[in-house]
């Protein structure tokens, strides 16, 4: 795979941006494996070519009148100003993602990650965004929910020509509303979706006192059909896809969300997967604030703790962090918080295995076969923690470790991390929830 890993200069571009705003950036990766207080501060390095999935980028909120976003294991695309306009660049190109450490797919995106980069600006602001297709086939922007002029809303053949190949076209509107946004291609959407072309557009309220909240999250809802050995999305596929993933990352390659006790926290999901996701959060009732439709008056929002988000929908919560812990948010579907797998497994569930296990490995002495599946699928766990040899680009069904073992999840599942002591305005992984004495379940 090293000579398919391409040149990420859209990313190291903004890296460098990002660098020189503010010297003290901040962000954390923590591979949820275990190792006590793990944090990592983002490294800018001199070669962003070998840069696959960063972690985090805070984006430095000096000159800005709002709270930016945090978008999981994703960044904020800059802007320059120019005669008062905002303008952004997007590049549609091929690119290497790595859904986690061990598995990297073939996918396409904006400016060197999939999803492209989340797009930031104000109510009220006149922008201007120039896309450039390196795609190997024509393109197009939808801008999904703003209200724009008709020419701008990126329907191809419906209100504009196709980006073709090499071309660069121009899209420029006020933005009249502030929320939650995406933006993907309306050209041939089944295998540009597919293949990862998406990314959160956040508008942020003119009056900055409004809808404020401490900490502010963001990240998209995909899905993906890789089957285990090979590296490219089966575009073709329309329902039975085998990944499930927060922002092209799945468990226990997903950053965390680390907030303090107090804060008043933000989640803005975005679903553009080919059906709904049940998202749950554990340990603390949320009220849905935000669609893409725009802001939720308060007198008709109630508490939850799952919400269901639709496909094409968007859904911001809000909650306030009180309680201390590591807490899961994850879909609420069994197979989406599962890593990928194929679609003729089969049932194994109460079948004796003792004597073919035996026979097998008489047979092939140097080939390691367990039986699987006999008692459960927990036992592929099991396997994973043996060493069982996986085939080529491909990661465990169920995966990733906690402080008392397996956590058994893979795909769309990460963690609040809440904490009393965690710095006002520090995002970095404060490692796993010591929890005091007498509060931890235990064997009677």
């Amino acid at each position: 795979m090293g000579n398919n890993r391409r040149d990420f200069l859209g990313l190291g571009a903004a890296l460098i941006a990002s660098a020189a705003l503010s010297p003290n950036l901040k962000a954390s990766e923590h591979n949820h494996t275990g190792h006590e207080g793990t944090k990592r501060q983002i490294t800018l390095v001199k070669n962003p070519k070998r840069v696959l999935s960063p972690a985090t980028l805070i984006t430095p909120k000096e000159g800005k009148n709002y709270n930016p976003v945090v978008t999981l294991n994703g960044w904020s695309l800059p802007y320059e100003m120019k005669e008062g306009v905002k303008e952004f660049h997007l590049i549609a190109e091929p690119v290497v993602r790595e859904f986690a450490p061990g598995m990297v797919v073939n996918c396409w995106g904006y400016n060197g990650t999939s999803p492209g980069p989340t797009i930031e600006a104000v109510e009220g602001d006149m922008v201007r965004l120039i896309v450039t297709n390196k795609l190997p086939e024509h393109t197009t922007i939808h801008w999904h929910g703003l209200i724009l002029p008709n020419g701008m809303d990126g329907v191809g053949g419906l209100t504009q020509p196709q980006i073709a190949p090499g071309e660069s076209y121009v899209y420029e509107f006020t933005l009249r509303q502030s929320g939650t946004f995406m933006y993907h291609p309306h050209a041939d959407e089944m295998v540009q979706m597919a293949m990862g072309c998406m990314g959160m557009f956040i508008v942020h309220p003119k009056a900055p006192k409004e809808h404020k909240v401490d900490r502010d999250f963001c990240f998209l809802l995909a899905s993906y059909d890789v089957a285990p050995g090979t590296y490219t999305p089966n575009p073709s596929t329309m329902t039975e896809f085998n990944i499930w993933s927060f922002n092209s990352r799945v468990f226990p390659g997903i950053d965390s969300m680390n907030v303090r006790v107090g804060d008043r926290v933000r989640i803005r999901v975005g679903n553009l997967t080919m059906t709904n996701h049940p998202i749950h959060m554990h340990g603390h009732p949320f009220e849905v604030t935000c669609t893409d439709g725009g802001w939720v008056p308060k007198n008709a929002r109630w508490p939850e703790v799952t919400i269901d988000i639709g496909v094409g929908q968007v859904r911001a919560f809000e909650f306030v962090a009180t309680e201390e812990g590591d807490w899961s948010l994850h879909c609420h579907k069994s197979h989406h918080t599962m890593g990928p797998m194929g679609h003729s497994v089969p049932n194994m569930i109460g079948v004796k295995q003792d004597d073919l296990t035996e026979k097998i490995s008489d047979l092939m002495p140097d080939y390691m076969y367990m039986p699987m599946g006999k008692n459960g699928m927990a036992e592929m766990q099991d396997m994973a923690e043996m060493g069982m040899k996986l085939p080529e680009n491909t990661l465990p069904m169920m995966t990733g470790r906690g402080p008392f073992g397996p956590i058994e999840m893979g795909g769309m599942f990460t963690l609040v991390k809440v904490r009393r002591n965690q710095p006002k305005g520090d995002y970095s992984d404060p490692g796993w929830y010591n929890h005091p004495v007498g509060t931890v379940a235990r064997k009677l």
